[in-house]
């Protein structure tokens, strides 16, 4: 029985990873493609390409669940069609241990895929994201096309760039009264975090009164804030190219500070159980090759994986934003599509057993 789990896990391992290549290729491609229109004199084609080419990490693991639906349709039905899955089943081995000899490849490729975006993809993305600020900001340290906003209180925060080594560049600092009246704007060059605090260097204040106004500078003043910089670091990127931990800190952070935390909470939920929707989806695909697409050839195959999966991408991308209008749990809009796989593959084995 090894040998038999190892010749049908290569056979769909290879598949997978096949189809991974593809499907990441044209990822990286459209990903390129899309840089292009941000092209400028700071902003080179060398800069879109290395920026593209950190952010591979992250957009592999994202195709992952499709790529391996339809690596499963090709390289489960490659067997079927040489009749190969028949002979199993004549010789007396069981629907529920070829799904076994499948699922454990899978596994392999699940935990591999959850390093990935634990470890390799938010530094790379970091990285990415610093060196693309740096680039189109063309070196200064303010810019208000650039760059992100942040909340805490009555304040609010713009940082242009935030280095993977924690300094910030182009601190711009709004706070307001009670009344939400505009009190001080302050402009600090950079901050840098020393000893458990931010250190602000180069500030220039404007003081708003009622009918005028007065500016004063400091070279350095230490800076009161919650943001750490491993907080900023989750600040500075898209919550799907965050990891689990960060993800779970920072939803902490937001509903302490009274905001809205649900775009992370569903990339939280997303990210933890990606393994489990991956598992779903391939047993759906195995359900079709003993089931409806058993006879079909390889082209057929090919197109229901890449409809099933588009269709299946559509519906969680829309289950996403529709939990945050409709104020149902993210954990829901992830395990829904899930759970409907499972129901159709778990009812086509049935039938197919």
């Amino acid at each position: 029985m090894h040998k038999l789990d190892r010749y049908v896990g290569n056979a769909v391992l290879v598949a997978i990873l096949a189809v991974l290549g593809v499907i990441s290729g044209l990822a990286l491609l459209f990903a390129f493609i899309d840089q292009l229109s941000d092209l400028q004199d700071g902003y080179t084609l060398k800069d879109a390409l290395i920026y593209v080419g950190l952010t591979a990490p992250r957009r592999i693991y994202d195709v992952l669940p499709m790529s391996a639906l339809i690596g499963c349709l090709v390289g489960l039905g490659s067997l079927a069609s040489n009749s190969e899955l028949t002979v199993m089943r004549a010789a007396g081995v069981s629907l529920m241990r070829i799904v076994w000899s499948v699922m454990q490849p899978l596994l392999l490729l699940m935990v591999i895929g959850l390093a990935i975006a634990e470890y390799v993809a938010p530094w790379t993305e970091s990285m990415a994201q610093a060196h693309r600020s740096m680039a189109q900001s063309a070196g200064k340290a303010q810019s208000s096309k650039h760059g992100l906003w942040h909340r805490q209180g009555q304040e609010y925060i713009h940082i242009n760039t935030v280095q993977p080594n924690g300094l910030l560049l182009g601190v711009t600092r709004y706070k307001f009264n009670e009344q939400r009246q505009l009190q001080v704007v302050s402009f600090a060059r950079q901050a840098s975090f020393q000893e458990g605090t931010w250190l602000l260097e180069d500030i220039v204040y404007t003081h708003l009164e009622a009918r005028s106004s007065s500016v004063n500078q400091a070279e350095k003043e230490q800076w009161d804030v919650a943001l750490k910089p491993e907080l900023l670091n989750t600040v500075v990127m898209d919550p799907d190219a965050l990891p689990i931990t960060g993800l779970w800190s920072y939803t902490r952070y937001l509903s302490e500070q009274g905001l809205n935390a649900k775009n992370y909470l569903l990339a939280f939920w997303s990210k933890v159980l990606q393994p489990v929707v991956t598992a779903m989806l391939v047993l759906m695909a195995i359900s079709f090759v003993f089931g409806p697409l058993r006879s079909v050839t390889l082209g057929q195959r090919v197109f229901t994986g890449v409809v099933v999966g588009f269709v299946f991408k559509i519906v969680q991308d829309l289950l996403g934003p529709a939990s945050m209008v409709f104020n149902f749990p993210p954990l829901l809009a992830v395990l829904l599509p899930a759970g409907i796989c499972a129901f159709i593959g778990l009812w086509l084995l049935r039938r197919a057993g």
